[in-house]
C-alpha cells in the first residue's frame, strides 16, 4: 500500500475507533482488547480498515464454525434473498425452517432425536438458557437449579444466576473437576470422583440445605471458565446421578456444539443423552439463532408459554442448515479432533520453555493456555511440566493408567504433588500475550477465572499451514512477554536452541 493510501486508511481506522469510544456503552469488551476495524473477511482471515491482515482465532466467540463468509453459507443466504421468501415469520412453518429442523435432528445424540421437541427461543444463547431453565421448572414443579463453579451460561438474569460469578439462592454451586486447579488438590480421576461424590451427598443429605432441584445445567467443556474439558466418566456419573433422581440434565452446547470439540456435540465424547440441549452460536451459520431441544415428555408448555419476536429468522436458519450439513458431510468434527490433538501436542512445549505458562489444555479446536506467575518452589522453569490436559478423554477419565498418574492400585494422593500445584494466575501476562499476538496478526480471546487463559477458537476449516502459523505467532508472543518480564526468569531457550522465528505469512 502506498504511503498516502496507508495514511488515509489509518485515519479511517482511528476515526472509527474514536467515534466508537465516544458513542458506545462502557460495557463493550472485545473492542477494548482488540482495537481493529474489520472491513473484509474470508475463512480464517480478517482485513482491517488500516489494511492489516489477521488470523482470527476468536471466530465470533465460537460462532463461525466454517470461518468468515464461507461459500456454502453465502449461497444459502442468497438463495433465500433471491426467492422472495419472508425473512421473519415468528413461529410459522416455512420450507426453510423445516429444512433446518430436519438437518438439526439428523445430528442429535442417539436417544434424543427420535423423541425430541425443539423450541426457537430468540437471537442469543442466553435466551435459550432462560428457556431451558423455565422449561424444567415448569415440567418438574421445582425451582432450584444445580450449576457448576466456573460456568458461563449468558448475560440475562436467570442465565447469570447459573453462571460461576453470580449468587442466587435458587442455584446450588457444584465443583467442576479439573487438573491444574482441582478444588480438591489432586486432579485426575480421583478429583473427578470426589466431585461426583460431593454432588451425590448434596442431593441425598436431607440436611444439605439443597432440596431436589428442577434441573442440572453443565457445559461439557467450560469455555469462558478457562477451557476445562469435563471428564467423560464424570459426565456419565452426572447423567446417572440426575436420571436416578428424576432431575433433568441440561447440556449447554452453545460454544461446544457443531464439531468444535471433535464430536458433533460435545456430549458425544461421553456417550450421554441429556434431557435438554441448549444450542446457539454455530447453529446459525454466523447469524443470530438459538434453540433448545428436549425430551418430549417435558413438553408441557401451553401455547404462548414461551415466545420471542425474532425466533423466525429465516436467513439464520438457511445459513445454519448449510453449516450443519457441511460439518456433517465433510467430517469436520473428526478433523477438529485430529488437528486439535496435534496443536495441543505442539503447545505442550510452552510450559517446558516458559515458566509463565501454567497449563495447556483443551479438546478439539477449543484450546486454552493459562498464564501464571511462576513459583520456583512448585516447578523449576524448564523442568518437567504436566502434559496438555485432555481431561475429557476416556483414558484419563475412566481411570486407565496415564503417564504421571498413580497406578490404579495405588491410593489416591492426599495432597497436591509438584505437577498439581498451581501457580498464581497472571491476567496481566495473558493480556500482554493477547496484545503481542495482535501485533503479530493473530486474534485470540481471554477467559478463565482471572482472565488468565489465552483461548484459541479457530474455525473448523483451518488448514494445517494456517494452524502452524497460528502456533508460531502464539509461541512468539509468549516468548516476547517472557522476555519483557525477566524478573520472573521466564524465558527459556526453545528445544531447537533458538528463540522462535518470525511469524509465518498465511492468508
Amino acid at each position: 500500500m502506498a504511503s498516502g493510501a496507508h495514511e488515509e486508511a489509518r485515519g479511517v481506522h482511528e476515526g472509527i475507533l474514536r467515534r466508537q469510544s465516544a458513542r458506545e456503552s462502557s460495557a463493550r469488551t472485545y473492542a477494548r482488547a482488540l482495537p481493529i476495524v474489520p472491513v473484509r473477511a474470508r475463512g480464517l482471515t480478517i482485513e482491517g480498515a488500516d489494511g492489516r491482515r489477521y488470523l482470527d482465532c476468536l471466530s465470533g466467540a465460537g460462532t463461525l464454525a466454517l470461518g468468515h463468509n464461507h461459500p456454502v453459507v453465502l449461497e444459502a443466504i442468497r438463495k433465500v434473498l433471491d426467492s422472495g421468501a419472508p425473512l421473519s415469520v415468528l413461529d410459522l412453518a416455512t420450507p426453510v425452517k423445516d429444512a433446518f429442523i430436519t438437518e438439526l435432528f439428523r445430528t442429535l445424540p442417539p436417544g434424543l432425536a427420535d423423541r425430541a421437541r425443539v423450541q426457537f427461543c430468540g437471537p442469543a444463547g442466553t435466551d435459550a438458557v432462560e428457556a431451558a431453565l423455565k422449561l424444567v421448572r415448569a415440567a418438574t414443579g421445582r425451582t432450584g437449579i444445580l450449576a457448576f463453579a466456573g460456568a458461563y451460561h449468558g448475560m440475562t438474569a436467570g442465565a447469570l444466576a447459573a453462571s460461576g460469578g453470580a449468587h442466587d439462592v435458587q442455584v446450588a454451586r457444584l465443583p467442576y473437576p479439573q487438573d491444574y486447579r482441582c478444588p480438591f488438590g489432586i486432579g485426575g480421576p480421583p478429583g473427578a470422583e470426589l466431585a461426583a461424590r460431593w454432588t451425590e451427598s448434596l442431593l441425598d443429605d436431607p440436611k444439605s440445605g439443597v432440596p431436589l432441584p428442577a434441573g442440572m445445567i453443565l457445559e461439557p467443556v467450560q469455555g469462558e471458565g478457562g477451557v476445562i474439558p469435563g471428564p467423560d466418566a464424570w459426565l456419565r456419573r452426572m447423567r446417572q446421578i440426575t436420571a436416578d433422581r428424576s432431575v433433568p440434565l441440561i447440556a449447554d452446547e452453545i460454544q461446544t456444539g457443531v464439531g468444535r470439540t471433535g464430536a458433533f456435540w460435545a456430549v458425544g465424547h461421553s456417550g450421554i443423552t441429556p434431557d435438554v440441549m441448549v444450542l446457539s452460536k454455530a447453529i446459525g451459520g454466523s447469524l443470530p439463532l438459538a434453540v433448545i431441544v428436549y425430551r418430549d415428555d417435558l413438553d408441557i408448555w401451553e401455547p404462548g408459554a414461551h415466545a420471542g419476536t425474532f425466533r423466525g429468522n429465516q436467513l439464520a436458519m438457511a445459513a445454519g442448515t448449510a453449516t450443519l450439513a457441511h460439518v456433517r458431510e465433510n467430517g469436520l468434527a473428526a478433523r477438529a479432533a485430529d488437528l486439535g490433538s496435534r496443536m495441543l501436542n505442539q503447545l505442550a512445549e510452552l510450559p517446558r520453555q516458559f515458566a509463565c505458562v501454567g497449563e495447556v489444555r483443551g479438546r478439539g479446536l477449543m484450546i486454552g493456555v493459562e498464564l501464571v506467575h511462576p513459583d520456583d518452589a512448585a516447578r523449576t522453569p524448564g523442568g518437567p511440566a504436566p502434559a496438555p490436559s485432555r481431561h475429557g478423554s476416556d483414558a484419563a477419565a475412566d481411570g486407565a493408567p496415564v503417564p504421571g498418574d498413580p497406578e490404579p492400585s495405588d491410593p489416591a494422593p492426599l495432597g497436591p504433588g509438584p505437577a498439581r500445584t498451581p501457580c498464581p494466575a497472571a491476567p496481566e501476562l495473558a493480556a500482554a500475550v493477547q496484545r503481542e499476538c495482535l501485533q503479530r496478526g493473530l486474534i485470540v480471546e481471554l477467559g478463565g477465572r482471572h482472565s488468565a487463559v489465552v483461548r484459541l477458537l479457530p474455525p473448523l476449516t483451518i488448514s494445517d499451514e494456517q494452524a502452524a502459523a497460528v502456533l508460531d505467532r502464539l509461541a512468539d508472543a509468549v516468548a516476547a512477554v517472557a522476555r519483557q518480564h525477566e524478573e520472573y526468569g521466564l524465558h527459556r531457550p526453545s528445544r531447537h536452541g533458538r528463540p522462535p522465528g518470525p511469524a509465518r505469512s498465511v492468508d
